[in-house]
């Protein structure tokens, strides 16, 4: 029989095997050794704690897990084998316990700079930041130079929301160790956050001259540039990341992103389908995909793609929202009507769910355009607060002004504004004009950019970038062209670059923006009463807002009816306003007129996305599809030329024609319209009125079916009425451009007055400029 002394022998000897055992990696052997102990000795918590050790590496953690319990229960005073049991505990996924375990082995042992560090780890996984961030404190105090710690501190400021802190964590890891991949690629992700871009992508180089192809550095680095608008060095980064990894659905997405931002569009749908390919239901590249093939007027297919997402995603925040403007594109009336129910849910419960620009085409009230432009700025979070201009309009000399705009090029807008800008009083004034939008190399593109006193093309500069330019150019007033527009960058102006800042023109409705001081229109399309559904203060203009060209050429070949695909002898009643201005109500009225009228024909603008739809549409009517005609897009001056040959105008609601109003007065066309409730269906009469033909403007569908159909009927009537547009044309207020520059002028030197005296903004009427 052996005895005590030779027990104690035996069993120091193998815990000493199984000690080595383990420290050599034969963990199996080791585990052997230590349970080989527990039979001669089963009180030893030492052997109970090792055998937990190696079988928590061999993966058996509730084996462990045991094994650490009856350490604990025959030797409670070891710190290590409470620690050892929270990390087989973390590694369960029983996080609160092993906290707990940590709080325990640390009671013992307060010092233990790893059980500091892997307690906050385990805080951090389970959201507790601010529990996570005293264990990382208490890490630094111990240890001040512990690099991963400090990187550790700034991922939990982050998450509190502490991003200048965090930054500071970053920065601190990385002057202790200059390589630490980590700790730059965070720092450049949070610099994204507070929309530093340049900054971010300098971290994101850094951890790049590290580690080249570092997979993650590279896609933030490509994240950076595209925010800065360098999409062709972003498209490199992501090529960089498909070298690496050529199956990264993410980089395949972002790549497609980046190409049709080049307008590369087919390149860009190859991408998306190469990252669907990998992934299916890869809601960034379906999403995108849709954009592009929207881009393209292939809306259809891009419905198809929004309704793939929503299957996958039901609470994707865009879906909806862009799914209902394709059906609304297509004149799918009937997908449009079973949408909008839930588009207008979404809006009124605060969501996020479909553009300004896009809500505007539907029948939709004040209240829901302004509560939709809320929940777009909300979403976009532009990261900087709103405060004024920290100095007034007071600069000596001319009062300068900056025109802002993605479409100073062959577009409606340019060919709207260019001579107010050539026009603008060069005593009294400095007229900049500050692009982010494409050169098309088109004649228009270079009379507009001479008709500024300055041309600064900012497509490479970021929002912080193009807000330092307008703020060290000392602009007084800056005007933006773009609103929520799909080009729009109002983070230039959230930046609050200039102490006046404008709504105008190409955004019919509040931003909601509360950088936005003003919006420009008139009484008509714009009344005083809508100003609680306006963020902006209402400015009127004394006639319409809408500057027209008072230069405008119409070709002088005429082409025949036969070239147009039109009858001879008919009655052509037409609209050249974009389809997706069309509603089924408008569109019953149109049907009716048509039965009414024997052989008239409507004639539309073509959009092969929306023409099957109408001629369907037609034919459920009564009327035969072949009596809708469509007119292809033409040069500006043979597209005004070819409204001769149509009889009357008929306008949409609730969407009015803007531009294309202008185009129908001052071809001589006789327009009928119908006054709506919001801002955009209100333009035309606007226009209407300052064209001196108020008689042309009715107040309900049933007023605008039954003036259409007597002006039909009557030539003599129809007659005159074209008459008086043409005669009224060389000296009425909507074609007199340097009247209207005359009053934007004023409009804009009264802000300036108000601004000056430190007076908050504030609505008001421009007094009418005889002569």
């Amino acid at each position: 029989m052996a005895s005590a002394q030779d027990v104690t022998t035996d069993a120091a000897a193998l815990y000493a095997q199984a000690q080595i055992a383990c420290q050599r990696g034969n963990l199996a052997e080791g585990a052997d050794l230590a349970q080989r102990l527990l039979t001669v000795d089963p009180g030893c918590a030492r052997a109970h704690e090792l055998l937990g050790m190696a079988l928590a590496r061999l993966g058996r953690r509730e084996d462990a897990l045991a094994s650490f319990d009856a350490a604990i229960a025959r030797a409670p005073e070891r710190a290590d084998a409470h620690a050892n049991r929270g990390d087989v505990l973390a590694e369960l996924g029983r996080r609160d316990e092993a906290v707990a375990s940590y709080d325990r082995a640390l009671a013992l042992a307060p010092d233990s700079v790893d059980n500091w560090c892997n307690r906050g780890a385990v805080l951090h996984d389970l959201e507790r930041y601010g529990e996570a961030l005293a264990s990382y404190d208490r890490v630094i105090a111990l240890a001040p130079d512990f690099t991963d710690v400090h990187c550790n501190r700034g991922h939990a400021l982050r998450q509190l929301g502490r991003d200048e802190e965090a930054l500071a964590s970053y920065e601190r890891a990385f002057a202790l160790q200059a390589n630490h991949i980590d700790a730059h690629i965070c720092h450049g992700a949070t610099l994204r956050k507070l929309e530093r871009h340049a900054q971010a992508l300098a971290s994101y180089r850094r951890a790049l001259a590290v580690s080249p192809r570092h997979v993650t550095a590279l896609m933030g680095q490509g994240a950076a540039l595209i925010e800065l608008a360098r999409h062709a060095e972003a498209l490199a980064s992501f090529d960089g990341v498909l070298s690496v990894e050529p199956d990264n659905a993410d980089a395949l997405n972002n790549r497609g992103l980046v190409l049709d931002a080049l307008s590369r569009r087919d390149e860009a749908l190859a991408s998306y389908a190469g990252a669907l390919a990998l992934d299916p239901d890869h809601a960034g590249a379906l999403f995108n995909r849709g954009l592009t093939l929207a881009k393209l007027g292939r809306f259809s297919a891009a419905a198809a793609c929004y309704r793939q997402l929503l299957a996958a995603r039901p609470d994707h925040p865009h879906a909806l929202g862009e799914l209902f403007a394709c059906v609304v594109m297509t004149c799918d009336w009937a997908n449009t009507a079973a949408l909008l129910p839930q588009v207008v849910a979404k809006l009124a419960s605060g969501d996020l769910v479909i553009s300004p620009f896009e809500l505007r085409a539907v029948e939709t009230t004040p209240t829901q355009h302004l509560a939709c432009a809320r929940n777009w700025l909300r979403q976009k979070n532009y990261g900087v607060p709103d405060r004024p201009c920290e100095r007034k309009a007071d600069r000596p000399g001319k009062t300068r002004i900056a025109y802002l705009s993605s479409d100073f090029r062959a577009h409606p807008v340019t060919y709207l504004v260019t001579e107010l800008f050539e026009l603008h009083d060069r005593r009294r004034f400095e007229i900049l004009g500050i692009s982010y939008g494409p050169d098309d190399g088109s004649d228009m593109r270079a009379r507009v950019v001479k008709s500024f006193d300055r041309f600064i093309d900012v497509r490479d500069k970021s929002d912080d970038g193009v807000a330092r330019l307008v703020r060290d150019l000392e602009v007084d007033i800056i005007v933006d062209l773009n609103g929520h527009t799909d080009q729009g960058r109002l983070g230039i102006l959230a930046r609050r670059p200039a102490p006046i800042q404008v709504s105008y023109l190409g955004f019919a409705a509040s931003t909601a923006a509360p950088f936005l001081d003003y919006i420009l229109a008139d009484k008509t399309a714009l009344p005083f009463e809508q100003q609680p559904f306006f963020t902006e203060k209402i400015v009127h203009l004394p006639d319409s807002y809408y500057v027209t060209e008072s230069k405008r050429r119409i070709a002088a070949r005429t082409p025949s009816r036969a070239e147009a695909g039109l009858p001879e002898g008919a009655f052509v009643f037409c609209c050249f306003n974009q389809n997706y201005k069309i509603s089924e109500q408008i569109f019953d009225v149109w049907m009716r007129l048509l039965r009414a009228i024997d052989g008239s024909v409507l004639w539309l603008l073509r959009s092969e996305a929306a023409a099957d739809n109408l001629r369907r549409a037609a034919a459920a009517r009564g009327v035969h599809p072949d009596r809708i005609v469509f007119a292809d897009k033409i040069d500006p001056a043979d597209n005004l030329a070819r409204h001769q040959l149509a009889d009357l105008f008929l306008d949409t609601l609730p969407y009015n024609a803007h531009t294309t109003a202008t185009d129908t007065l001052w071809a001589g066309l006789p327009i009928v319209t119908c006054l709506g409730e919001t801002f955009v269906g209100r333009v035309a009469a606007s226009q209407l009125r300052a064209a001196g033909m108020p008689e042309l403007v009715t107040y309900r569908l049933d007023e605008y079916e039954a003036l259409a159909l007597k002006l039909a009927r009557e030539p003599a009537l129809l007659g005159s009425i074209r008459a008086k547009i043409l005669r009224n044309q060389p000296n009425c207020a909507l074609f007199d451009t340097d009247r209207f520059r005359r009053h934007i002028e004023s409009a804009y030197l009264t802000m300036c007055e108000i601004n000056r005296r430190g007076e908050a903004p504030r609505s008001f009427s421009v007094a009418a400029i005889a002569g």
